[in-house]
């Protein structure tokens, strides 16, 4: 299927390895020059690297920290300045550790909050003008299964991730008037360093595969989804 994303401009944060750089790998394969983002350098220019030489594509690194208020806004600007517009936006950040729900403390929820809510927030508040200027935007926000199902032993990526989806609804409806669409992508257990932490064990998907996912939701013929939530975990999840 031709995603008809040849030529756009995306920006995937968090991408130096994971599900971010699953999503920026399939990015610039369908033909999207691409902004990746991520805190360790010489991993971020290894990550530009490869996607370049699987691809040929046109890579921007900018290393950073996209929990820091200001890194949003500095991310956009230069990759304007690079690409000269921002078509695409995947919001990615690592989640915090893992945490019963009657021993989080103040300081780890405002953490939680920052990394997998309020960075969000603040990318799609500094991408979203050259969309709307242009009528064609696409904004697919990586979070979790646990805004469908909480997970018991996750209750800061549960708070978190929760409130980005029903930020993310509200805003998908004031957008679609613009030609902008916004969605969440919900990972289940794939094979990532994160995975591996929380001690995952079992059947896991590829984070190539989520990657295309993200990028059918970024695409041309996505045009029509809108607000919604596609859950990426293989059968796992249970609710309805």
């Amino acid at each position: 299927m031709d995603l008809g994303i040849s030529g756009r401009v995306a920006v995937v944060t968090a991408a130096s390895k994971g599900l971010g750089f699953g999503s920026a790998l399939a990015l610039a394969a369908d033909g999207a020059k691409v902004t990746i983002t991520g805190r360790d350098f010489a991993t971020l220019s290894e990550a530009a690297a490869r996607i370049e030489a699987e691809t040929g594509a046109a890579v921007l690194a900018v290393p950073g920290d996209i929990t820091d208020p200001d890194e949003p806004g500095r991310v956009v600007a230069q990759t304007l300045d690079h690409f000269g517009s921002v078509d695409i936006l995947v919001p990615n950040a690592g989640g915090p550790p893992p945490t019963h729900a009657l021993d989080v403390s103040a300081e780890a929820v405002h953490a939680a909050i920052e990394a997998n809510l309020l960075s969000a927030v603040r990318l799609v508040q500094a991408a979203v003008g050259p969309m709307r200027a242009q009528r064609w935007g696409r904004i697919c926000c990586i979070t979790s299964v646990s805004v469908v199902q909480p997970i018991p032993t996750l209750s800061l990526s549960n708070l978190a991730r929760v409130g980005l989806y029903g930020w993310a609804k509200t805003a998908a409806a004031d957008l679609v008037a613009d030609g902008v669409t916004l969605n969440l992508a919900c990972p289940g257990s794939h094979r990532t360093d994160r995975m591996v932490q929380l001690g995952g064990t079992g059947r896991m998907g590829d984070p190539g595969d989520f990657g295309r996912a993200v990028a059918f939701l970024c695409s041309e013929p996505a045009a029509f989804i809108t607000g919604t939530t596609l859950v990426v975990d293989g059968g796992a999840t249970l609710g309805l």
